[in-house]
């Protein structure tokens, strides 16, 4: 059998799998953490129990709550923030080339930053009661991943689909929104899906370098330097919850907020809409605006 007919022959997982998959590999972790900390007993003194983790957590609830607030908050607002400043350049970028040439150098500079270098300097900038410096954090380390994900994709289109809105006298506006807005938008999704995770991190990080007194990061090296290591860890499972519900919730609400398909990609979509039951030959022959098939079938989206 070759390589083609292997890879046309796999199947995706079911739901189920996909679910039952990480959930038996973390219960798996858990026993081997269980048996290495309370059967074995070899464990160093900063690793609890997975059993007290969980009766801190439920002890102190309402701390925990307010910390992962605060936490939530600062991340999702550097995420927000850093992701509509990138698509934003990105776009630029995607028509202006020498405006990407100007922005290359600024951007790879900023991707090498350090969190625990500059954290520090924007504490001091804005106040050390200021959470203007952990939101910026974020925002940086969210900032990244979109802005190259997104430039990557408005470049996608391919010059043949190009030139067959052109030569049906499709407007910029038109063009965009059937053909390159629909390529990008896989890596833009790919582009959030990462900078939701580096942002609940940046503003984790950010938070153990100064700042307010509040925030999960606050706390964990309050309570780890203070000897109380299953209440540090109980806050550290506070900033794991956090980063779960980033990832899903970021997905969905870009899915939501352009009506985009899982199971059909853009260009698919481009084609349908832009063909319809016509044929190709058909197309290349409009050159009018009332027989324009973008005009009469865009609505459709």
């Amino acid at each position: 059998m070759s390589l083609r007919d292997t890879t046309m022959s796999a199947r995706p997982l079911p739901g189920w799998a996909r679910i039952a998959a990480p959930v038996g590999v973390g219960i798996l972790g858990l026993a081997a953490w269980i048996l290495y900390v309370d059967v074995a007993a070899a464990a160093p003194r900063m690793l609890p129990s997975p059993v007290a983790i969980v009766q801190e957590f439920i002890a102190h609830a309402d701390i925990i709550t307010e910390a992962m607030v605060v936490t939530a908050t600062n991340a999702l607002i550097g995420l927000f923030v850093g992701s509509l400043i990138a698509i934003a350049l990105a776009a630029l970028a995607a028509a202006i080339r020498q405006f990407d040439g100007m922005l290359a150098p600024i951007v790879a500079a900023l991707a090498v930053i350090p969190i625990v270098a500059i954290t520090p300097v924007l504490n001091t900038m804005f106040g050390a009661s200021s959470q203007f410096g952990r939101q910026a954090v974020a925002g940086l380390a969210a900032f990244i991943p979109v802005f190259i994900n997104v430039l990557r994709g408005l470049r996608q289109s391919r010059p043949v689909h190009r030139d067959l809105f052109r030569a049906s006298a499709a407007t910029p506006g038109q063009t965009f929104r059937l053909l390159t807005l629909p390529t990008a938008l896989p890596y833009l999704m790919t582009g959030l899906r990462i900078a939701s995770s580096l942002a609940v991190i940046a503003a984790l990080v950010a938070e153990y370098f100064g700042g307010p007194a509040d925030g999960i990061g606050t706390a964990i090296a309050t309570y780890a330097k203070s000897g109380r290591a299953a209440l540090a860890w109980a806050f550290v499972l506070g900033g794991i919850i956090i980063g779960l519900c980033f990832n899903p919730v970021t997905r969905r609400s870009v899915s939501a907020m352009f009506f985009f398909p899982k199971r059909r990609p853009g260009l698919q979509i481009i084609h349908q809409e832009f063909t319809g039951s016509e044929s190709l030959g058909a197309m290349r022959t409009c050159g009018s605006h009332k027989d324009n098939p973008i005009d009469r079938k865009s609505t459709r989206l």
